[in-house]
């Protein structure tokens, strides 16, 4: 028997022991909040989800009036998913892909000529599983300038990637991230220094 299994039963067998009870969970969302949530949703769903793939001044147009920080020349595709627009700034020609899920339930700041890749997912939040009711815990996250994030790359809370970073694809980044060195895996690891040639 493993050690995870053998955990599993000591924890069911320790009646007097410490449990998890999400029924004490706090939405820490005030009611405004909430409302422009919803708000949001049905706006993302009717006006911004359908609308064709060139009409970037639209969607940053809808993510604007909700609060969003937009530089010019971004790009955000139809298929991006952002949680809470008041929650996020993407410098000029900046770009969130296809399929990207910005999690932005704390400030996400996305750098001039940055680029996230698609299938992507910047999560700004997760949950305390040291405490019973497993509290929200929020942080934010910073992409700086001249960052190529790749396809389907997990980005945690709190995480600083630093200017000209490179993210390798699949990989998941849980620490902050050196100015232009290349990182990959899972956790992400250095793998070399970026170094642009001379046009």
């Amino acid at each position: 028997m493993n050690e995870i299994q053998e955990n599993a039963q000591g924890n069911k067998r320790d009646a007097s022991g410490p449990r998890v009870d999400v029924s004490h969970y706090y939405n820490v969302h005030s009611i405004q909040s909430r409302i422009a949530r919803g708000i949001w949703v049905i706006v993302w769903t009717l006006l911004y989800r359908p609308s064709p793939k060139a009409l970037h001044w639209w969607r940053k147009l809808l993510l604007r009036t909700f609060g969003a920080k937009i530089g010019r020349g971004a790009h955000i595709y139809p298929s991006v998913k952002v949680w809470a627009p008041w929650n996020l700034t993407m410098a000029d020609y900046s770009c969130l892909a296809s399929d990207v899920d910005c999690y932005c339930v704390a400030p996400i700041s996305i750098g001039a000529h940055t680029t996230v890749s698609q299938y992507s997912f910047l999560c700004a939040a997760s949950h305390d599983f040291e405490q019973f009711d497993m509290p929200l815990v929020t942080k934010p996250i910073v992409v700086e300038d001249q960052v190529w994030i790749c396809a389907d790359v997990f980005v945690g809370p709190g995480v600083t990637i630093e200017q000209g970073a490179v993210v390798g694809a699949r990989s998941t980044v849980v620490k902050n991230v050196a100015r232009w060195t290349i990182v990959a895996g899972n956790p992400a690891r250095f793998v070399k220094q970026r170094v642009l040639r001379e046009q």
